[in-house]
């Protein structure tokens, strides 16, 4: 995307290293390199050498690359921290099950120099309920996020209202801490567009910015539901237009109230949908 605010997310497998070269090339905005769920226990070591050998490029690809390392309570993330904290071509670790700031002390005990950006990942009812608390450290992570399917398994709770709650706090407590918004979780069916569209319009209007996605068929979908749509683009100009005429609180002809909130709002709408969007 030209604004530069990442809006696409894509997983793929650490063991795939010429899945992860066409992911470069998909048209996403971060790629994450998956070292976790998405790779057997027999090829971990495979994937994470594959993985060192990407990243030992300063520049692997086109976009940034993150790596999602193994979950934290397990023998197998420290080993992958060390092995590549200090990459060049790293932009970014997601940790699984984050639970407190603790989690997050630890592995920057483990990277010996400047950690690369810390991305939190709340799984289980404690990271949830410590959000806030981990959102602002120390140390201070670069944003949070949920990993739906492993909250959904220790809540026991299917999708819809049963993460209401978890979805509504994660994006409260990162705007607390002054975070970027979460992205929202992946959506698991890659051949349900249409749901895959209406699930984004849901978690757009909870404020959530962007999306994981683990097929690149669901870049496109994603993309247009939360860039701003041209109605959008042109009711952001009117109010910035009106914000002009420096009178303090004003309602536009249609009747919208414009005061400074709604000027807020108007410029990150304009700073989403990137100059080529923009009339004139």
């Amino acid at each position: 995307m030209s604004t530069g605010t990442p809006l696409t997310w894509l997983y793929v497998p650490g063991d795939r290293p010429e899945v992860v070269t066409k992911a470069l090339r998909s048209g996403a905005d971060v790629v994450l390199v998956d070292l976790e769920d998405a790779v057997a226990p027999a090829r971990k070591a495979y994937a994470r050498a594959a993985t060192a050998e990407l990243l030992a490029d300063p520049a692997p690809g086109p976009v940034p690359v993150h790596v999602r390392i193994n979950a934290l309570d397990g023998p197998l993330s420290e080993q992958d921290v060390r092995a590549l904290a200090g990459l060049p071509g790293l932009t970014g670790l997601r940790l699984p099950k984050v639970t407190g700031p603790a989690d997050l002390a630890r592995v920057v005990a483990w990277t010996n120099s400047t950690p690369p950006p810390l991305y939190a990942l709340l799984e289980n009812a404690l990271g949830v309920e410590r959000a806030y608390e981990i959102a602002t450290g120390p140390p201070t992570p670069h944003g949070i996020a949920l990993g739906e399917a492993d909250l959904r398994a220790d809540l026991g709770v299917v999708e819809g209202p049963g993460l209401a709650y978890a979805r509504g706090r994660t994006v409260v407590a990162a705007r607390a801490a002054g975070l970027a918004p979460p992205p929202q979780s992946v959506y698991p069916d890659v051949r349900d567009l249409a749901g895959l569209a209406t699930s984004c319009a849901e978690g757009r209007a909870l404020g959530f910015l962007g999306r994981t996605a683990i097929h690149p068929r669901q870049l496109p979908v994603i993309e247009a539901a939360y860039r701003p749509t041209a109605a959008e683009v042109e009711a952001a100009e009117q109010v910035i237009h009106a914000a002009q005429s420096d009178a303090g609180a004003l309602a536009l002809p249609d009747g919208r109230f414009v005061d400074a909130a709604v000027v807020a709002g108007a410029r990150r709408t304009l700073s989403l949908a990137g100059p080529t969007a923009r009339r004139g």
